[in-house]
């Protein structure tokens, strides 16, 4: 009711609204209209002291900004997908029968051994922890490592390791590595133990002890000559940095395979940076360079000096110096090169360093049949120097006479057949070698053979049917000089990798005693020895030490420059530390 009660009285709020306004209004004369006279009297010092602050304010963030490089630094980002982009054929995932470049690249990435090999080419240990060798140079024990787990997380042990050499033993399994291992004598000393006995002492045999190992818990009910043909060679478990995950079959629109592979986060020696790799595998060269082009691929190998020039600056081109070497390989048996002056005339006549200059930077010299990095000593031997001159003398003194411009003798041309596997590196270095050996009066014709053809008879008609008169091909050296397969008399005929058919006493006994020296000064003598010898008898002419082209992105961080590699899948001797982008972080006090 007294709410009710209650009126406003208009002309009191009037009165009192106006009186508000008239306050307010005073107010602002007061203290904003009648001082802005005094703003503009100190403009000028307000403006400055603005600038002042403007001034120390920016010399801070050009001081933040200078300084920064000493607190901060790049580093590589952890994580994401690495591409890279191999020519193939994959064959298998199974690691004891890899051949191609694609399947032991493969075998790398996902499978361990008892030694590896670090970025300089020595042996290092992988599974191993030691190695005691007795005084004969006979018994090996190998000691290994206790936390090393399978991608199923199943443990290795000496079992696994035995498992493995028996199926390589066994003639059912067919495996390459067969030969390494026929009368080696294994047996388990505890789990993690494993004791070598070898029927006569040889040096090069740790080298052996890098061979992959499988899962006995996976493959024991497995018979060898089923191991090839099972789910495992396409679905593999492994021990290795990376863990399989599937393998994307070629169709018709990628038109290559692709092997997905993951970190293996429980890996024994830390696991990767890279969160995720493929590895994708294609016909060819042409279809590599393109997805290269194309910025498919993060990284690739296999790519020849001769197409490199044809990559964009867009791209980081690494050589890295592999353990092998192309040569001119000369069939003893052919009755024209069975006469050595011949042979000593071509390879006078064979200039090797315009060749390497000619096929792409980065070959490196090579004279030897082992890799000089491999003698100890400064009198290591030297090929004779280019001597054309010298070189048709010994051509007109072995009966071979200049007529019309080819060479004749008793009415038979001077006719070379230049033997070769189908690449585009071989494609020119064959092409060379035939326009130095014309200007010397000799017919040369190049028959290049494609080789990863399903049809291919390169292995059994040439190589093992001995089917050529010179073999351009590109011999294996490894990291230890024992090239007794390729050059010792006994390894002659269609088992043997001696494909020159060279045949010297001299060779047979310093090959064969170098491998049981176990000391590597009395070892290098011996091979020196060998390598005179080879040089004089000339079955082969060293062109050039082999090197590895790899191509990345600019972004990326790969291969180290400069490693020294064993075989090409040995790149990933730094696997773990790969990454495809960087990041900057602080510096840590």
């Amino acid at each position: 009711r007294k709410l009710q009660e209650l009126r406003l009285d208009r002309r009191k709020l009037s009165r009192r609204a106006k009186r508000v306004s008239t306050a307010t209004q005073r107010h602002a004369h007061r203290f904003i209209v009648r001082r802005i006279e005094n703003v503009r009297l100190v403009s000028r010092q307000i403006i400055t002291w603005l600038v002042l602050v403007g001034l120390v304010v920016a010399g801070m963030g050009i001081q933040l900004i200078w300084n920064q490089p000493g607190f901060t630094t790049d580093a590589r980002a952890e994580g994401g997908l690495y591409v890279e982009g191999i020519v193939g054929p994959l064959n298998t995932l199974n690691p004891i029968y890899a051949t191609t470049a694609a399947d032991a690249s493969v075998a790398k990435l996902l499978f361990s051994s008892l030694y590896d090999y670090d970025a300089t080419g020595n042996l290092r240990q992988d599974i191993a922890t030691n190695m005691k060798i007795d005084k004969d140079g006979r018994v090996y024990t190998v000691t290994l490592r206790s936390d090393v787990h399978w991608s199923d997380g199943e443990l290795l042990s000496a079992d696994d390791i035995i498992f493995t050499l028996d199926m390589i033993k066994s003639a059912a399994a067919r495996s390459p590595l067969r030969v390494n291992w026929v009368d080696v004598d294994v047996k388990e000393q505890s789990a993690n133990t494993i004791v070598f006995t070898l029927p006569a002492t040889y040096a090069a045999f740790p080298h052996a002890l890098t061979f992959p190992i499988l899962p006995k818990h996976v493959l024991e009910d497995v018979s060898p000559a089923m191991l090839r043909e099972i789910t495992f060679s396409q679905e593999p478990v492994g021990t290795g940095p990376f863990v399989f995950r599937r393998l994307q079959a070629a169709d018709s629109l990628s038109k290559h395979e692709v092997v997905h592979m993951i970190a293996n986060q429980n890996y024994y020696r830390g696991e990767p940076k890279l969160a995720r790799f493929e590895l994708q595998v294609f016909d060819d060269e042409d279809s590599l360079l393109s997805a290269i082009k194309s910025g498919e691929v993060s990284g690739a190998s296999d790519i020849s000096p001769v197409s490199v020039g044809s990559i964009g600056k867009q791209y980081n081109v690494t050589p890295v110096a592999l353990d092998s070497g192309v040569y001119l390989i000369f069939n003893t048996t052919n009755p024209i090169l069975k006469d050595k002056t011949v042979r000593k005339a071509l390879q006078l006549g064979t200039d090797t360093a315009t060749l390497r200059s000619q096929v792409g930077s980065g070959l490196l010299p090579l004279d030897l049949p082992v890799l000089p990095s491999q003698l100890v000593g400064v009198d290591v031997p030297k090929a004779p120097s280019v001597d054309i001159t010298k070189a048709n003398a010994m051509l007109e003194e072995a009966g071979w006479k200049l007529k019309g411009g080819v060479r004749t003798k008793d009415g038979q041309q001077l006719t070379i057949t230049l033997t070769t596997s189908k690449r585009t590196e071989y494609d020119k270095v064959a092409q060379i070698v035939k326009d130095q050996w014309q200007k010397l009066g000799i017919s040369v014709q190049i028959h290049a053979i494609d080789s990863t053809s399903a049809s291919s008879v390169f292995v059994q008609d040439v190589l093992q049917g001995r089917n050529f008169d010179v073999l351009l091909y590109q011999l294996a050296l490894g990291a230890d000089p024992d090239v007794y397969a390729y050059w010792h008399s006994s390894q002659i005929g269609q088992t043997g990798y001696n494909f020159a058919s060279y045949s010297s006493s001299v060779a047979d006994a310093n090959l064969a005693t170098a491998r049981t020296r176990l000391d590597p000064v009395l070892r290098s003598a011996k091979y020196k020895t060998f390598a005179e010898r080879w040089l004089e008898d000339a079955p082969a002419i060293a062109l050039y030490q082999s090197v590895v082209e790899y191509v990345t992105n600019k972004n990326v961080e790969a291969v180290d420059p400069a490693a020294q590699l064993p075989t090409e899948s040995d790149r990933y001797t730094n696997v773990l530390y790969w990454t495809v982008a960087g990041k900057t972080v602080y510096k840590t006090p």
